[in-house]
């Protein structure tokens, strides 16, 4: 089995990597670059038969995540797309919402240990913990040789059992492990992440001491996260406050222990923007299955010491106008550098504006050193490529002799 990955290895984003045996090829993942356009041809990897009918059998995806998915536009209607059952579920409720999203239409889907065949290749997905929900690392074997890619994933999460389950029964006799590092460079290397759990504690802390509404900016697809909003929520006497778009994203989850729309202790506000996408696309159905705790400006100005709003930049006008904004506090709940990009340095500008204090609340979606090197330990694979890093030079000294470092468009063997 040869292997070639197309981004990744001295770049976290833009994931994309091409395997090739007996004629037959496969890619796993198709993501856009951090700071790329889905519509720049020069950020597009030189993947032959994207279009499909040819050697090219499909593309498997790890998760969700733009950076992993976020070119999958450029597969053609004829190659299958093969992705967790609520990876799809919530991409397709995203795309109401989300200008820019794409959902394939030829499409496979999976679920833990449900093995797929496509010609030669065995894929194998392993449920992991990770910011994304239903997130994978695919175990590919083919002409006796077994890749394991191991996608993004942690041990710090709410499903964190998922880690210690791999590290405690890995699978065994792995050629070579496409690990990810997007750890490495952002904490020390005996540091590890704060838990989930202890980001609920901090948003805790953090709603007994403001006087008014929290606007706590997260993810709506970082599940984990609104789990913890909802508890921290529960344990203050708030409301968790969502919008539509939210409502959808837990919906398309499937899993009944995730707070949802009709839950105690959950609201559901539509702003503005929301309601003219609705009208102009005539999905009503979504504010109808969302009714049951809906709330209005009116409602919601009467709760603000009460509420935390799952918030997001595009919400301050109907907050502006619904007179919500005294005593808030806003709360980072996502990547730093996020706020170093001109939307973030927009979005601080505005709450600065309104006086509105910014705090910070947040864990990595990646596993930190220390939960790498356990991996990849009990993994012990003949040959451990890194992925998704800044820094494979840093490999070797973290994970031993057995790390090779490739290049971006190199062809390579697994027996090599």
């Amino acid at each position: 089995m040869r292997v070639r990955i197309h981004r990744g290895t001295r770049e976290i984003g833009g994931t994309s990597v091409e395997l090739e045996h007996d004629g037959s090829r496969l890619l796993l993942d198709l993501g856009l670059p951090l700071d790329g356009d889905p519509d720049d041809t020069s950020r597009h990897p030189a993947i032959d038969g994207l279009v499909g009918g040819g050697d090219l059998l499909a593309l498997v995806l790890s998760h969700g995540h733009r950076d992993h998915v976020g070119l999958t536009h450029l597969a053609g209607p004829d190659l299958p797309v093969a992705m967790g059952a609520a990876t799809l579920r919530i991409l397709q409720a995203a795309a109401t919402f989300v200008p820019d999203s794409y959902v394939p239409t030829n499409t496979v889907t999976f679920i833990e240990g449900g093995a797929l065949t496509f010609g030669p290749f065995t894929v194998t997905p392993i449920l992991v913990d990770h910011s994304a929900y239903d997130a994978y690392a695919l175990l590919v074997e083919a002409g006796g040789q077994r890749l394991l890619y191991s996608g993004d994933l942690r041990a710090h999460g709410r499903k964190g059992a998922l880690f210690e389950r791999l590290v405690r029964d890995p699978p065994r006799g792995i050629d070579t492990l496409l690990l990810e590092g997007s750890s490495l460079g952002r904490l020390d290397d005996d540091r590890t992440f704060p838990s989930e759990a202890e980001i609920e504690d901090r948003f805790v802390d953090l709603f007994v001491d403001t006087e008014g509404m929290a606007l706590a900016a997260a993810s709506a697809q970082n599940i984990d996260r609104v789990v913890s909003l909802y508890r921290a929520c529960k344990r203050t006497g708030r409301t968790l406050v969502l919008d539509l778009y939210a409502a959808e994203v837990l919906a398309a989850t499937g899993n009944p222990r995730i707070p949802q729309s009709d839950w105690p202790g959950v609201a559901v506000f539509v702003p503005q923007h929301q309601r003219v996408r609705i009208k102009r696309t005539g999905r009503f159905e979504l504010i109808e299955r969302h009714g049951a705790n809906r709330i209005f400006p009116e409602q919601l100005a009467a709760m603000v010491s009460r509420a935390a709003l799952l918030f997001r930049h595009s919400l301050l006008p109907d907050l502006d106008r619904a007179e919500c904004l005294a005593g808030a506090r806003a709360i980072w709940s996502q990547w730093a550098g996020y706020l170093d990009q001109p939307r973030g340095r927009a979005l601080a500008d505005d709450l600065a504006a309104r006086a509105i204090p910014l705090t910070h609340a947040h864990t990595s979606g990646h596993a930190s050193i220390p939960d790498l090197k356990r991996l990849a330990a009990a993994i012990a694979p003949r040959q451990l490529v890194p992925v998704h890093t800044f820094m494979p030079e840093r490999f070797p000294a973290l994970f031993g002799p057995n790390v090779t470092i490739r290049e971006d468009g190199q062809w390579w063997d697994t027996a090599a």
